[in-house]
């Protein structure tokens, strides 16, 4: 097997959720729509974030189901229409009629905005990982990193061409980009063929001496199997407790930096180090499994906690970086370690649908953070620390799930 191909499959899928990752960077967009339409309320436009997280988890199961019915090619050509269909109608969206132009941003960005990348998300990830089954942490790491930085390193673009050209000429020109793209990862992206699996299988039966215990007996789980499991579930709520931690101060980074004698700048250190984490997860779960990776993931969010509870209270400025740091670390690593575990664990035959179910835990991790949080700081009167205090409350929260988990994988063994 020509082992160097993999590698630009995986090139051209993390481009690819690069640009995808730009519809999830909401607030970019959030303020020219809000200057554009003045008679929106601010839970308006947010709620169009909301039905978008909701229709991408929605498209990606969706694309689970159609894996082996439909090729990646077909799914890739598919979210391309999507996308460029649902971008091409949102810059149709008229500042004289505010109601019919909401209704029309919640569909075409919300419905098939965020169906259209979810579908693509599984397709690139599905495929991608059956070309790394020896370094299914990394590869999931390197993708969803792209995915993640997306609105942080497309952004600063995107927001110079809304300010020379207006919101809704742009939102063309990026309907057609990102079609463009996904058109060029349907071309390139192929899935194994027979000569290809055999000697992947030869490179998985090698990465599995190396040391993974729990990893070790491999077996293909249905979705309705892997749902019968405990362990399913206790890694699901160890992940939506871990998210929400991390979306109780995420949203509010650059605030935070301000609050505490920082810059807006170095709030922005929390995406960074979100890209970070994903590929520091990847690496550690594939050399030390589900156990160590899911450990230090925990472990991070916790230190993030203690150190922002300090800066807090002593007001120094270090402890806030340090925490913000360790927030992006974690969060960062979890969708990685939720791809990795979720292919090991229950088998990759599978993988698509199975993912795409885990992917759900999003939509509480996405309600409960961010509620929470609002919540916290109107009762504080601005103050961060209530939230800070919620995060070490939510690690530990998480710690007992993982305790729990690991109780439950030995069971199930």
């Amino acid at each position: 097997m020509n082992t160097n191909k993999r590698w630009v499959y995986l090139g051209m899928g993390t481009l690819t959720l690069l640009f995808l990752g730009l519809i999830y960077a909401w607030s970019i967009f959030r303020t020219p729509f809000g200057e554009l339409f003045p008679d929106w309320s601010i839970s308006q436009l947010s709620m169009t974030f909301t039905i978008s997280m909701i229709f991408f988890c929605l498209g990606g199961f969706a694309g689970g189901v159609l894996s082996k019915k439909l090729s990646i090619r077909t799914r890739m050509l598919i979210s391309a229409v999507m996308l460029l269909v649902g971008f091409f109608a949102v810059s149709m969206v008229k500042p004289d009629s505010p109601s019919s132009s909401l209704i029309m941003l919640y569909i075409f960005y919300g419905v098939f905005g965020g169906g259209g990348v979810g579908f693509a998300y599984n397709g690139v990830i599905g495929t991608l990982n059956k070309w790394f089954p020896d370094k299914v942490g990394l590869a999931s790491g390197i993708m969803l990193m792209g995915f993640g930085l997306g609105g942080l390193v497309l952004g600063s673009i995107v927001n110079t061409m809304i300010g020379s050209m207006g919101i809704l000429p742009v939102f063309r020109i990026l309907g057609v980009v990102i079609c463009i793209v996904c058109v060029l990862a349907a071309m390139i992206i192929k899935v194994p063929g027979k000569e290809d699996s055999d000697a992947l299988a030869l490179l998985a039966g090698g990465a599995s001496k190396a040391g993974k215990p729990e990893d070790a007996e491999v077996k293909n789980y249905t979705p309705g199997e892997m749902l019968r499991t405990s362990r399913f579930w206790f890694f699901t709520i160890w992940a939506i407790l871990l998210n929400s931690a991390g979306l109780l101060v995420i949203n509010s980074a650059a605030n935070i930096s301000v609050a505490f004698g920082g810059t807006a700048v170095l709030g922005m250190i929390v995406s960074l180090f979100n890209g970070a984490g994903r590929i520091v997860a990847g690496n550690n779960f594939d050399r030390h499994g589900r156990f160590m990776s899911t450990l230090v993931n925990n472990a991070f969010m916790l230190a993030a906690g203690i150190l922002l509870v300090l800066g807090g209270m002593t007001g120094a400025y270090a402890f806030i970086l340090c925490g913000l740091v360790f927030v992006g670390l974690a969060y960062g690593g979890c969708p990685t370690i939720t791809s990795a575990y979720i292919n090991k664990a229950f088998g990759p035959a599978n993988f698509a649908t199975n993912f795409s179910i885990a992917n759900f835990s999003l939509i509480p991790a996405a309600t409960i953070g961010p509620m929470i949080s609002s919540a916290l700081l109107e009762s504080a009167g601005g103050s961060y620390d209530t939230n800070f205090y919620a995060i070490v409350g939510f690690s530990l929260a998480a710690a007992v799930f993982w305790l729990l988990l690991n109780k439950a994988s030995s069971n199930e063994k």
